[in-house]
């Protein structure tokens, strides 16, 4: 019986209080984890240190992480197993996506692709009747 590959997206949210190394430890944990085990891995972004909505463990900001990719129905199981266990991840989720992911490809603006901006029409100033 052939094992069936879902398509997931996780996030994550890294502890900042420890410091850049500690942060950057932790990115390259779990993403390596995703990389090793996943089929495919559509895109990784990191997010970057951002003020949280609502303190987290009384932290008010966090570094967020979004990786796409296919795997086993076990990858993202034990993905959360070791993000619970981890001290400096404040928050994971792992949720199963019903299509393929879309990835958008960063193409640099040109004047080719950019978008033509038009002027709009200057509207003329009707003369004021004086009212005597």
């Amino acid at each position: 019986m052939e094992i069936i590959k879902n398509f997931y997206e996780s996030l994550f949210i890294v502890d900042v209080t420890g410091g850049e190394d500690a942060v950057k430890a932790s990115v390259e944990k779990f993403v390596g984890l995703i990389t090793e085990n996943a089929e495919t891995v559509y895109e990784v972004n990191e997010w970057g240190k951002r003020r949280l909505a609502y303190p987290i463990n009384d932290k008010p900001e966090g570094y967020s992480v979004v990786g796409t990719f296919t795997a086993d129905p076990e990858v993202p199981a034990e993905f959360e197993r070791l993000a619970t266990i981890d001290e400096n991840i404040l928050r994971s989720m792992v949720i199963r996506l019903e299509n393929e992911p879309v990835v958008k490809a960063a193409e640099p603006a040109t004047e080719e692709t950019a978008p033509a901006v038009e002027e709009a029409p200057v509207a003329e100033e009707a003369p004021v009747a004086d009212a005597e």
